[in-house]
């Protein structure tokens, strides 16, 4: 079962960085701070979800939610109050917004649910 959710932890994660890529290379080169933003966030994402399915350890894991939890935090203040001078609305660019948090959010349950099965082991 954790090879399954390590494995499945990586496919989310390399799911954001695609698409944090895809964005990157279809315009958001050209905004300042956050086109290198969105490029460092999918090469992060690429890299940790790669080793995740080599077989890291826990401390990958955490990579990934960071990775995640970034995103997420990124993608909530870009619709509020603005992120560097920037800001959108909704889910847009549509698919790959929406797609995004989704995966996003998928890598934050699956990291708990390995680190609340870890702790269940050792009690």
């Amino acid at each position: 079962m954790n090879f399954v959710l390590r494995i499945a932890t990586a496919v989310c994660l390399a799911l954001s960085g695609f698409l944090h890529a895809q964005l990157y290379a279809g315009g958001y080169r050209v905004i300042p701070v956050i086109g290198p933003a969105f490029l460092v966030q999918a090469a992060a994402s690429m890299a940790v979800a790669l080793l995740l399915l080599a077989g890291g350890p826990v401390l990958l894991r955490l990579a990934a939610a960071a990775l995640a939890a970034g995103a997420l935090a990124g993608f909530a203040l870009s619709r509020t109050t603005g992120l560097f001078g920037f800001s959108e609305r909704g889910f847009q660019p549509a698919p790959q917004a929406l797609l995004s948090v989704l995966a996003e959010a998928a890598v934050l349950v699956l990291v708990a649910v390995v680190l609340y099965r870890a702790r269940a082991a050792r009690r």
